[in-house]
């Protein structure tokens, strides 16, 4: 697919006023504390465990310490493995893909532990339990 010139003019006004919330201009894992460390231009500086950002959970600190900037400032860029994040998205709490933070929010739901889980819980096991799916046939 060609990228035409004026797909690209419009691509560059949406990373120009993305970039006005502040970009990254360093990027640092701490082995210390486990947390990427991110300074943006505004001297503002975040950080965030590794643990809960998409691709890093599993990564050695050796792994980690490699940080790449993106030239816009606004990803992050892990090369030993292969990992992106979004420095846009880091400011909203999103550590991650749509999909993968949907996950990381359905296996802490299925966690949730209340009475009213309990409750109905018991109250389908009386009837026999979850309904099993039935095949589909075509």
């Amino acid at each position: 697919m060609a990228i035409t010139d004026e797909t690209f003019t419009q691509a560059l006004k949406r990373a120009q006023a993305k970039r006005q919330d502040g970009y990254a201009v360093a990027a640092r894992y701490d082995r210390r504390t486990s947390r990427i460390v991110v300074k943006l231009n505004t001297d503002v500086h975040i950080s965030f465990p590794a643990r809960v950002a998409e691709g890093l959970a599993d990564a050695s600190p050796d792994e980690l310490a490699t940080i790449e900037i993106t030239p816009s400032g606004l990803g992050l860029h892990w090369p030993k493995l292969d990992a992106d994040l979004y420095v846009p998205g880091l400011f909203a709490g999103q550590a991650g893909s749509k999909r993968w933070m949907a996950a990381q929010l359905g296996a802490v739901g299925g966690r949730a532990r209340s009475q009213a889980k309990a409750k109905s819980s018991r109250e389908n096991g009386r009837k026999g339990g979850r309904p099993r799916k039935e095949a589909a046939h075509g």
